[in-house]
């Protein structure tokens, strides 16, 4: 039996194999307590967190689910470093295994992080990443220069983006490593070559998704300083939407992503393209439509058309001049109306004012032998003689007696 393992001479699926070591490494290794730094935390759209635990030697897959992030008091970053408790879990369709955390503790922040947050902090401070050195990217680039792995998936996504947006774009691949300990150095001698060949009017600089230790070299000083220093314009596009690199701060303009970065080069050209088509729709229109105007002009001094024209527009001078008279005669009506109805107003106002009114309701008017109105019987004496006035005719009288107020 010496040299036999327990399962020789037997043999099994891989499904066989992966279900016995989930079931092995399940009911073995629960109630752990593990330390480690987090690198790589994503976020999930369902609410899960997924992330690695890692240290100088090792790396391993993490899940907390989201039923057990309302015990947390903070919600972990890159480079922090925690105290996890959980157990292992086996995920047979991709053969990996992963730690299903059920708490976490905060012990501290990564070392790798707080390098980043420091480099970050002084070139920062020497205007590294001020907006007045930033160049605007070309309208019309002609050519594009890709410094990135020539084997990787960012330059097939930028590569399919630029043969669909821009047909005529010219593409020069630098080809340089993206991770390890060569990759900075290689990368900032591609940007250095680009600049003194002018290979280039606009330069890509980036790579795929990864965790914090694989973006490093878009990171380290010789990037950043070679980057600074271009004078071709330079996109930075590292990772994925939620990573970054100090590149990204330097760099003329930051992409989210590999594609993005393609669809922003390439923006010119497409959207002068679709300017062309607008204004050729735009110009064809016009004429279409200036063409119809000239048409329905000729048809107008055709003679079939002349005399029903012409008959046409008399009789709508016709409707116009009885419109037009229907409404003077309504006019000149209603207007003297208004001024019989004016005129009458006026007479019952006059006649009301005048004296012959006054005396046909039974007044009278008395004269003295002078002439005078009487309006006082102290004016008068027995024997003087009046005259009475009435609304019709008079008489003469003799005052036989004066009766005082």
């Amino acid at each position: 039996m010496d040299g036999q393992g327990l399962l020789d001479g037997i043999t099994l699926s891989v499904g066989d194999l992966t279900a016995l070591l989930k079931q092995t490494i399940e009911g073995s290794f629960y109630g752990l307590t593990v330390e480690g730094e987090i690198s790589n935390f994503r976020p999930s759209s369902t609410g899960h967190w997924y992330f690695t635990l890692k240290d100088e030697r090792a790396a391993l897959n993490a899940v907390m689910f989201k039923n057990k992030l309302w015990r947390l008091p903070f919600i972990p970053k890159n480079g922090d470093k925690v105290v996890v408790t959980g157990k292992l879990d086996v995920y047979e369709q991709r053969g990996t295994y992963q730690i299903i955390c059920e708490s976490m503790k905060q012990t501290g922040t990564g070392d790798l992080l707080a390098l980043l947050e420091e480099r970050k902090q002084a070139y920062a401070k020497a205007g590294y990443f001020d907006e007045i050195h930033k160049k605007p990217l070309p309208d019309a680039p002609s050519r594009v220069v890709v410094i990135t792995s020539p084997t990787g998936a960012a330059l097939r996504d930028i590569l399919q983006i630029l043969r669909r947006r821009a047909t005529g774009l010219d593409v020069l691949i630098l080809p340089a490593p993206v991770q390890g300990d060569e990759a900075a150095k290689i990368i900032a001698a591609r940007i250095d070559q680009a600049n003194r060949f002018l290979l280039g009017d606009v330069i890509i600089v980036g790579r795929g998704g990864g965790s914090l230790e694989d973006l490093l070299p878009f990171s380290e000083p010789c990037v950043i300083e070679a980057i600074y220093r271009s004078e071709i314009p330079i996109v930075s596009a590292v990772g994925h939407e939620i990573d970054w690199a100090l590149s990204d701060f330097v760099a003329d303009m930051r992409a989210p992503t590999p594609s993005a970065a393609a669809e922003l080069v390439s923006k010119s050209s497409s959207e002068q393209l679709v300017r062309l088509q607008g204004m050729k729709r735009t110009l064809s229109d016009a004429l279409l439509q200036k063409a119809g105007k000239a048409r329905l002009s000729l048809r107008q001094f055709q003679p079939q058309m002349f005399g029903d024209i012409l008959q046409r527009r008399i009789e709508q001078f016709r409707y116009k001049l009885d419109d037009s008279s229907n409404d003077i005669e309504q006019t000149i009506g209603q207007r003297l109306r208004n001024a019989r109805h004016s005129l009458q107003l006026l007479e019952n106002e006059l006649k009301g004012l005048s004296p012959i009114a006054i005396l046909e309701r039974g007044y009278a008017v008395v004269t003295d032998s002078d002439g005078k109105v009487v309006a006082d019987t102290a004016t008068l004496s027995t024997g003087d003689r009046i005259t009475i006035r009435f609304a019709k005719g008079g008489a003469e009288a003799l005052v036989e007696q004066v009766r005082r107020r």
